[in-house]
């Protein structure tokens, strides 16, 4: 098998050029245009960079391992969440997804995360602090989106599809509680040979969230299981007492 940064290195060379009738209802074509080391706290990855014709977002693909043309890839779709993956925020657990989704990773022969542009299920970073005002009035995440005209979840995993079809991925095993992801995967195209379950243990800040995600959203969540996380080091919020 190729070395993998040489067998990446070779899909941008190959889609230079490339366009295609795309990918969902609005024809997303994607090209691979960029490939550069990066390693980090979780261990060595490529750092692969797509193009869309949709709009200006940038969607990358953190690559482990030689995945051009294998089958059974572990794969996580992580969509971009500014409080929570950069910020800290405990009112999710996407920062703990994407941790524990590159560690997964990790483990395995090869993988890939692909961190999608899709802050706040879809919505955009500004209506997800307008969503997160209208929960602290006591809406649930679903009602928040609702009552701002937005459908539950706006995602659209089309591009996700079309990054993994550049990649050369044969069939991909998704680390997921979700199984809309793997709903819209398989609509578009892409064998998923089998589910990863990503569990994340809550905290007091987002138990209810993960309870919604559960209840309300259809995430393969068992709330007998979903007990607060049980850390040497308890959750602390300066200026909150303990």
């Amino acid at each position: 098998m190729s070395d993998g940064k040489q067998g990446l290195q070779g899909l941008v060379l190959r889609d230079r050029d490339h366009e295609c009738e795309g990918f969902g209802a609005a024809r997303v074509c994607v090209r691979v245009v960029a490939v550069a080391d990066l390693p980090t706290r979780f261990g060595f990855f490529r750092l692969v960079g797509f193009w869309n014709n949709r709009d200006g977002k940038e969607h990358v693909a953190l690559v482990h391992g030689d995945v051009p043309g294998r089958s059974d890839v572990a794969v996580r779709l992580h969509s971009e969440c500014l409080t929570g993956d950069v910020l800290g925020s405990l009112r999710c657990d996407c920062r703990d997804q994407l941790v524990e989704g590159l560690r997964a990773i990790q483990a395995e022969t090869c993988g890939v995360l692909l961190y999608l542009r899709q802050e706040g299920r879809g919505i955009g970073l500004l209506n997800k602090i307008r969503a997160y005002a209208l929960q602290e009035q006591g809406l649930d995440t679903v009602e928040a989106n609702q009552a701002l005209g937005f459908r539950d979840d706006e995602r659209d995993y089309a591009v996700a599809a079309h990054m993994l079809r550049s990649l050369s991925i044969r069939s991909v095993r998704v680390i997921t509680n979700n199984p809309e992801k793997i709903r819209q995967l398989t609509q578009h195209g892409v064998e998923v040979s089998g589910r990863l379950p990503h569990v994340i243990p809550p905290n007091e800040f987002n138990r209810f969230y993960l309870e919604t995600k559960a209840r309300r959203s259809g995430h393969l969540i068992d709330l007998t299981e979903l007990r607060l996380s049980e850390q040497s080091d308890p959750v602390h919020v300066e200026g909150m007492p303990p």
